[in-house]
């Protein structure tokens, strides 16, 4: 499972065979059935998790108690409660495997360690940290500037598969509307 986040580390630094390892040593492996929630809400976040396969969505239960999907990710991609993960404080999210999952978890504590150990892993995690704040700043933008149905077309253009994966009921949530105001929408594609 090491060799795709080692040749996802690779696409962009160069790493050395002592890092190779250190990596190898510090991502732990693991599967997680879906529906399986792996960080819950009111803790703080124990890992940062590299999927392999599978899809995770991140989600937080409103003042109705209805659940709000903020985020959904598949490979290749990284994936945690980041700012309550880097900060250790505890979170309103929750992690969910949406699917059978194949993943890599890095604690904290192992985190810290490789950063102060490796420059390349220094410079690694500040860009996959940058990328996720980047997507974040899009999609409060998309959200706020894309009709229901622009934002249901640009998932679909950039992630086709979602749809095969990921209940109809999770991806309403995360493009912001109800799960019938999406099903209208699929509908006069469709049409």
């Amino acid at each position: 499972m090491h060799d795709k986040l080692l040749q996802y580390i690779r696409s962009g630094h160069e790493i050395t065979p002592e890092e190779t390892e250190a990596v190898k040593t510090c991502f732990e492996p693991v599967l997680f059935s879906r529906n399986t929630v792996i960080e819950e809400e009111g803790k703080i976040p124990g890992y940062l998790y590299y999927i392999i396969s599978g899809y995770l969505r991140l989600f937080y239960m409103d003042h109705n108690g209805n659940q709000v999907t903020t985020h959904i990710n598949c490979p290749p991609g990284f994936f945690t409660s980041y700012t309550h993960f880097i900060n250790q404080t505890k979170s309103d999210d929750c992690v969910e495997c949406i699917t059978d999952c194949e993943l890599l978890r890095i604690s904290k504590e192992n985190l810290d360690h490789l950063v102060a150990h490796s420059r390349m892993m220094k410079d690694f995690s500040i860009s996959v940290f940058q990328q996720s704040i980047a997507y974040n700043e899009n999609r409060s933008r998309e959200l706020s500037a894309l009709s229901a149905e622009q934002r249901y077309l640009k998932l679909l253009k950039e992630f086709p598969d979602i749809i095969r994966h990921v209940p109809i009921q999770h991806i309403a949530s995360f493009l912001g509307m109800k799960p019938e105001s999406l099903s209208r929408i699929r509908r006069k594609i469709i049409n």
